[in-house]
């Protein structure tokens, strides 16, 4: 049995044109998750003077992809958030990030996979 090495010389290609393809794109997905999820934790945190949704964040949008990962991170800057999410010995739990993370996945996953059919369907 032989190998054709042309075959993998085409896989090769075909990865790396699928690379200039879909890093923009996913850096859009990537992006429009962020803005999402900050949407769906201020819609959820509990407020009571309402610095912690004020404090929720995401990050620098413009650095998305620029370092060659596509990521990025949103949540609260207050130093309570995390007692607020998952409670103290003193005060119960009031998940307000898990939940928008929760809500936000699907729609993330259902667009990398667009985007990854997309470019496997080329």
């Amino acid at each position: 049995m032989g190998i054709d090495a042309s075959d993998f010389r085409k896989l090769s290609a075909d990865l790396s044109r699928a690379q200039t393809k879909t890093g923009p794109r996913a850096q859009v997905v990537v992006r429009k998750s962020l803005v999402d999820g900050v949407a769906a934790a201020k819609n959820r945190v509990p407020v009571d003077t309402g610095n912690l949704k004020g404090s929720i964040s995401h990050s620098d949008l413009r650095t998305v992809g620029s370092t060659g990962t596509i990521g990025g991170e949103f949540g609260p800057t207050a130093n309570y958030g995390e007692y607020v999410e998952l409670g103290t010995s003193r005060m119960a739990p009031q998940p307000y990030m898990g939940p928008a993370a929760d809500l936000i996945t699907p729609a993330f996953e259902a667009a990398m996979a667009q985007l990854a059919e997309e470019v496997l369907g080329d």
